[in-house]
């Protein structure tokens, strides 16, 4: 039977093996890592991870520093050139420095989101503008389906499937939305959708980053990719929209 997760043990378990993270992990949309960048070149990335979102911003002319609580993370990011304080955000120390930007990539719902929003508000320049957004994946109806029934047989004990809804980020969303403090305007989504092809490696390369499935026992998580790896074809294209919640600080 499912276990009830434990949030902060998922949250530090991506470290266990941060290179995969990192080489398997999407990206993000160039439109939105350029609409940053245009806000102000000076940013903080909350749980910088491996330097992904990073190391767009950078190429796109910032200059990013990165909170990361998890060593192996920072580790990781710092031998990409950046520098990572390691803290979690809601701990962290602004030390009188402000910024541009406070983005976020894939982290902001594991930040408690009245403590982060006073947190980004101390962080930000006047005008300075806290970013939160996510890849949601929404797969053919077919595959998801497929996906969903090799989840429900091969990986019992994990407490959730990523296909038990078709728009996995969207309540996320929202909920930073509702978060986010009076010290900032109104907030704004911003929604960029786009594609990526996979070959099959590249999935199944992919699936024990998600949340959660490098703490499944060694036999679950083999039977999950091996099941995953008969229900998909040599190569699909995975639909994403990318969901932004952004605001400007008064």
């Amino acid at each position: 039977m499912p276990t009830t997760p434990d949030p902060r043990r998922i949250a530090e378990s991506f470290g266990l093996d941060a290179e995969r993270y990192d080489r398997a992990r999407p990206r993000y949309p160039a439109e939105l890592i350029s609409r940053l960048a245009e806000g102000g070149r000076e940013v903080l990335d909350v749980g910088i991870g491996t330097g992904i979102v990073a190391r767009q911003l950078r190429d796109a002319g910032c200059h990013v520093l990165g909170v990361e609580p998890d060593p192996r993370m920072a580790a990781a990011a710092r031998r990409h050139g950046f520098t990572v304080e390691e803290s979690r955000f809601e701990d962290w120390d602004p030390a009188g420095r402000t910024f541009d930007t406070v983005a976020a990539g894939q982290t902001w719902h594991w930040v408690d989101p009245a403590a982060g929003s006073a947190k980004a508000a101390r962080a930000l320049r006047p005008g300075g503008r806290l970013a939160l957004f996510w890849n949601a994946y929404q797969p053919p109806p077919e595959l998801a389906t497929a996906f969903g029934e090799v989840y429900r047989q091969a990986a019992p004990s994990l407490p959730f499937s990523p296909w038990a809804v078709t728009d996995p980020y969207a309540t996320v969303a929202e909920k930073a939305g509702a978060g986010i403090g009076p010290e900032f305007g109104a907030p704004e989504v911003w929604q960029y959708a786009w594609e990526h092809e996979y070959t099959r490696d590249e999935w199944l390369d992919l699936i024990p980053t998600a949340g959660g499935h490098n703490l499944l026992p060694e036999a679950e998580l083999n039977a999950l990719l091996d099941g995953l790896g008969e229900v998909t074809g040599e190569r699909f294209t995975m639909p994403y929209t990318t969901i932004a919640v952004t605001a400007v600080l008064r």
